[in-house]
């Protein structure tokens, strides 16, 4: 028989298998993508990425324990302390807001604007005057008195406890007649302590205007003011009151290089 013409007729080629015993001749195309995109991961780059996820790990947990120690460490009274300062300074805070506010208030709204002024400048002279100095003040607060009968007491020992007083808050201080504003300086002279020029002589009497719950403990703080004192012998009486009055004063100094700027046309 002749043979047929027709290409169905013809001879197929048999299939041919590749290296891996798979027919090259099926569609391949999107077997070899895939093996393309996937993921080789040698076990140096595994090992490398476990590696960083517990440096990671261990780091957070450093930086969260370095932050909680400092207060994990503290006595429950010294927590308490600093709570209540905290608590204190945010409603002194607050009034003080509202009260600029109600201020602002009276003074956007035109009535009695010139009055409100007048009240305004009278109180902002009496607080700076109090601040520097200029006047006598009254007010809740606490007498302090540290007998030194050995002379031990250096001028460095009472500018702590001065130092003390303000960071808790108070407002107007008074040491053996002189008043202490933010110029004042303390200094050994001979044996003596000498307090802007002044000399003093145990006992040394403090009368402090203030808070006298937040100065009382920041006083008494381990390692603090008190315990300072009294690691040199000294004895240390604290008394808190509802009304103590400071009563020296001092005339604020004249400026020796500042002058008043003069306004700009």
């Amino acid at each position: 028989m002749a043979p047929s013409d027709d290409p169905r007729d013809a001879p197929q080629d048999d299939p041919q298998p590749d290296a891996t015993g798979q027919d090259r001749s099926a569609p391949g195309g999107w077997r070899r993508l895939a093996e393309a995109l996937r993921p080789r991961l040698s076990r140096s780059q595994l090992l490398a990425g476990v590696l960083c996820a517990a440096v990671g790990f261990a780091l957070v947990v450093q930086v969260q324990q370095s932050a909680s120690d400092q207060l994990s460490s503290a006595r429950q009274e010294d927590l308490v302390r600093l709570l209540d300062e905290v608590t204190q300074r945010a409603d002194r805070l607050d009034d003080e807001v509202a009260r600029l506010e109600a201020t602002r208030d009276e003074l956007a709204s035109g009535t009695g604007q010139a009055q409100a002024a007048l009240e305004l400048a009278r109180e902002r002279a009496q607080s700076e005057g109090i601040l520097s100095g200029r006047l006598p003040a009254e007010g809740p607060g606490v007498e302090i008195s540290i007998l030194d009968p050995d002379g031990r007491l250096a001028a460095a020992q009472l500018f702590n406890v001065l130092e003390e007083l303000r960071n808790a808050g108070a407002e107007a201080i008074e040491l053996n007649g002189v008043r202490l504003v933010t110029s004042s300086w303390f200094v050994d002279r001979d044996g003596v302590i000498v307090v802007d020029d002044q000399e003093l002589s145990s006992p040394y009497r403090w009368t402090a205007i203030g808070d006298p719950a937040t100065i009382s403990p920041a006083l008494e703080i381990p390692g603090g003011a008190f315990a300072t004192v009294r690691n040199k012998g000294a004895r240390v009486t604290l008394l808190s009151q509802d009304l103590v009055q400071v009563t020296a004063v001092r005339a604020p100094e004249e400026p020796e290089f500042a002058r008043p700027q003069e306004p700009r046309e």
